[in-house]
């Protein structure tokens, strides 16, 4: 699977042309609720199909590398991103923990991206990796949460109500849930429901990355918060985290499809469970900062450039 091939996969085109749509001040939107629908349908697809994968193959020493590998890996990338952000970014210490934060997590969207990239060229990523996906949403909270306590004003310590924000993330809940459900029931009883979580799944994702790229751009463009810097950390960053999870896949001794997906994991940042998280946790950190660079900047880098990028070193690596 080349770069040209990724490039030309309908759910790719489908985001330029949201890009382009939104580029041009197109009137084009999806709404809100047909938005947080199809959102809701892809997290549930993920984690059935992922569920279902593992079901058939079992428990693996495969499974437990990687998910501990991620787990790791989302608690360590947000302490490297903060050291970039503070002196090459020039961010305070408070707006650095926030943004250090959304790139130690994952991005469900881009997973599932990459998963239809990697199984269209033939390398699938095996099931499990669905729960290595759930295990790294949240790990870069606690370390953001921990970073900002270096910072002079405007940190709020742990409650009730941000724990809860954390391990209950309506996103983490419906993966899990989802896995465990594709897990119990297996093969034979998914089959009845296929034809909607399988069938519909290209489709679906083609519509959701055209708003995403609607998204995207009208972010970019209302943002004041940006500097030339933070723009060129928002591709470095994915960069260097990417290589570092191609090279802990390899570490760990992951298939050449998982590796890849372990690596793009890695280098994308959440735009969703973080930020949410944030709100509550650092309430005077600018929001225009971490969602423009990892939604606006990051999310779109990753989706175009970052996917066959981090196939073509994990395939390289596994030589």
């Amino acid at each position: 699977m080349g770069p040209v091939d990724t490039l030309l996969s309908p759910v790719i085109l489908f985001f330029v042309l949201g890009v382009l749509a939104a580029a041009v001040r197109s009137d084009l939107a999806i709404p809100e609720a047909i938005a947080k629908a199809m959102s809701l349908f892809l997290m549930a697809a993920i984690g059935l199909k992922g569920g279902v994968q593992v079901s058939e193959a079992g428990l693996s020493k495969g499974m437990m590398a990687a998910g501990l590998a991620g787990l790791v890996l989302s608690f360590v990338l947000p302490f490297l991103a903060f050291a970039a952000l503070r002196h090459l970014g020039r961010l305070d210490g408070l707006n650095a923990s926030a943004v250090a934060a959304c790139y130690g997590s994952v991005s469900v969207v881009t997973f599932a991206t990459a998963s239809e990239a990697l199984v269209r060229g033939g390398i699938g990523p095996a099931g499990y990796m669905v729960a290595v996906l759930a295990i790294m949403e949240t790990p870069a909270i606690v370390s953001g949460m921990l970073l900002a306590q270096r910072s002079a004003q405007g940190h709020r310590r742990p409650g009730g109500q941000l724990w809860r924000e954390v391990l209950f993330n309506g996103s983490v809940v419906l993966l899990l849930g989802s896995f465990t459900i594709g897990a119990i029931i297996g093969k034979a009883k998914y089959e009845p429901i296929a034809p909607m979580f399988t069938g519909l799944w290209s489709g679906v994702l083609c519509l959701f990355l055209l708003d995403m790229g609607l998204i995207a751009v009208r972010r970019l463009r209302d943002s004041r918060a940006i500097s030339l810097r933070l723009g060129m950390l928002a591709i470095v960053l994915p960069l260097v985290n990417g290589c570092i999870g191609a090279l802990v896949a390899r570490a760990v001794g992951l298939d050449v499809g998982s590796a890849a997906a372990f690596s793009i994991l890695a280098a994308s940042a959440s735009y969703i469970a973080v930020p949410a998280a944030m709100r509550l946790a650092l309430p005077k950190a600018d929001p225009g900062l971490y969602l423009s660079m990892s939604l606006a900047i990051t999310f779109p880098f990753n989706i175009v450039f970052g996917i066959p990028l981090f196939t073509a070193l994990s395939t390289a690596l596994a030589r």
